[in-house]
């Protein structure tokens, strides 16, 4: 049943794209066309040329370019589908879109770029920047942020969509390549303020303190993780949650971020209340009795980590119960 309900809410909002997109001007239209073309081959520029300075040569020009097509009357309900190294998402209910993407100056250096259009009855531009603001704090889950001081990262998969207490709340899956050593995926409530004004995080993570989580209270959401540890955050549409790896350490040091792969087990959030509540054990409680893997000890009796069966372990529980959903 909720495979089903996700599908007509994706068909709901193809529908409406597609009637969207007959408000723009034929010659509008041919522009925009146009324009994507020429984003098209920025946008793989500023990812793939070998030339750091030719790389963010690039990003400047399809940002100047980016605003220039959207400044096209009714451009939001043209989806740029060959600009394919940049994220964009449409919020479920279509009051906004947002652009995400990321400059590399080096094997060590990510920054994400972003913008919120918002939809506006007229079809003229609302255009939200998002500044990345990682370099300029030690401590990036402490508090509610705007575009200007935002935690950058590429939003993936689908915008979450739910309302508590009269106001809306959208849930945003990031990925951050973040450094040499380690990748990090953040789970981002949006809402927006009586002005418009964008909101990112506040207090909707309820879980209990521990070595791998940031410290409550925690106005957003981090996994991070080995680099290329391939470890997993997306919703389930079928268990209506959000699920993610655990993760543990390779050198039996949780705080080594740099360290942490996945077990092959499952964590979790589950909305409730207008709180992503977390859920500890996911498969221990959503599988019948008698259905839920029974794992090796994945520690020997010293306490260390065995590295084999923890492979062995990781592989084997992905194949049988690996989470749906998009993801990176």
């Amino acid at each position: 049943m909720p495979d089903m309900k996700k599908m007509l809410i994706v068909l709901c909002l193809s529908s409406v794209l597609q009637a969207g997109a007959q408000k723009i001007a034929g010659s509008d239209m041919q522009l925009l066309k146009q324009t994507e073309d020429s984003l098209a081959v920025l946008c793989k520029k500023m990812i793939r040329d070998d030339n750091p300075s030719k790389r963010f040569e690039a990003d400047s020009l399809f940002t100047r370019t980016l605003v220039r097509a959207l400044r096209i009357p009714n451009s939001f309900w043209y989806n740029f589908d060959s600009v394919i190294t940049v994220s964009q998402l449409y919020a479920p209910d279509s009051s906004f879109r947002i652009f995400t993407w990321q400059y590399q100056k080096d094997e060590d250096y990510f920054r994400q770029r972003g913008a919120i259009q918002m939809n506006t009855q007229d079809g003229s531009l609302k255009l939200i920047p998002l500044l990345d603001g990682s370099d300029f704090t030690a401590t990036p889950t402490d508090s509610i942020r705007t575009g200007r001081n935002w935690i950058g990262a590429i939003y993936y998969g689908e915008i979450l969509e739910n309302t508590y207490n009269n106001q809306k709340y959208y849930t945003l899956f990031g990925y951050d390549d973040n450094n040499i050593s380690s990748t990090k995926k953040w789970l981002e409530v949006l809402h927006f303020d009586e002005a418009g004004n964008p909101q990112f995080g506040g207090r909707f993570f309820d879980y209990k303190d521990d070595s791998l989580k940031a410290p409550q209270p925690a106005y957003r959401f981090c996994l991070e993780y080995k680099k290329d540890g391939r470890a997993r955050m997306v919703y389930d549409a079928e268990m209506n949650m959000i699920i993610f790896d655990h993760l543990v350490s390779e050198a039996n040091d949780q705080s080594k971020k740099f360290t942490l792969i996945p077990d092959g087990d499952y964590e979790g959030f589950k909305w409730t209340n207008g709180k992503w509540v977390h859920v500890n054990k996911i498969f221990d409680q959503q599988l019948e009795d008698g259905q839920a893997p029974m794992p090796e000890p994945l520690k020997d009796d010293a306490g260390n980590n065995n590295e084999q069966k923890l492979q062995q372990q990781s592989e084997k529980n992905r194949a049988k119960k690996k989470p749906k959903g998009q993801g990176f």
